[in-house]
């Protein structure tokens, strides 16, 4: 893409927006691959205010603060690789039929192609787990791959692939045996998500 209309695309994506892709960027962030030193000490200098969001937020920073990457690692391979398989899969599929690479993984192949979306070169895993929809979501926010989509269009995409089962993923994640920083990252992404059920509702009533 040329670096002018890029800067234009960037320039037509609102301070609110941006934040909202930053939560889904972090969010994908986090859940696609153990949190190394580098993250988990960028973690700890976040900051929250005095909404539950925000609070859940100054969690997250005080166990990351005391988490190591060797003790973090563990965890996740604990909560989603495991021995044959994690204790949670994180996948719209199996949230919504009970097996992996179903329907729900077609429709989604589907619409990432209609929305100029692309798997990277180097993920083998399903496009539907959790990591990569916070990812694309965050992605026609702001117009990573063209220019950025309409609020409306989010909330197409947002209804059909992540609400369904993305609040539920979470606080599964939030109550694992194995949780312990993860617990913390599940309950800044159930608060998100909860904002953004409401955020969304409060438009579609406006343009009503």
């Amino acid at each position: 893409m040329d670096e002018r209309m890029d800067l234009k695309h960037k320039a037509d994506v609102s301070q609110e927006d941006r934040s909202r892709a930053d939560m889904y960027n972090f969010l994908g962030l986090v859940l696609a691959r153990p949190a190394d030193e580098i993250l988990l000490e960028q973690m700890s200098q976040l900051s929250g205010d005095q909404s539950e969001l925000g609070k859940a937020v100054e969690t997250l920073k005080r166990v990351s603060k005391v988490s190591k990457p060797n003790s973090v690692e563990i965890e996740f391979n604990k909560l989603f690789i495991g021995v044959g398989r994690g204790e949670l899969l994180p996948y719209a599929s199996y949230y919504l039929t009970g097996f992996l690479n179903e329907k729900p993984l077609a429709a989604l192949r589907r619409d990432m192609v209609n929305s100029g979306l692309s798997r990277a070169s180097n993920v083998y895993e399903p496009e539907d787990n959790i990591a990569s929809l916070m990812e694309m979501m965050a992605a026609l926010i702001v117009g990573r791959f063209g220019s950025p989509v309409s609020l409306g269009k989010q909330l197409k995409f947002f209804d059909k692939h992540i609400r369904p089962w993305a609040g539920h993923f979470f606080t599964d994640l939030e109550a694992a045996e194995s949780s312990i920083l993860y617990a913390s990252v599940g309950s800044v992404g159930r608060l998100f998500m909860e904002i953004e059920v409401e955020a969304f509702r409060m438009s579609a009533e406006k343009s009503a």
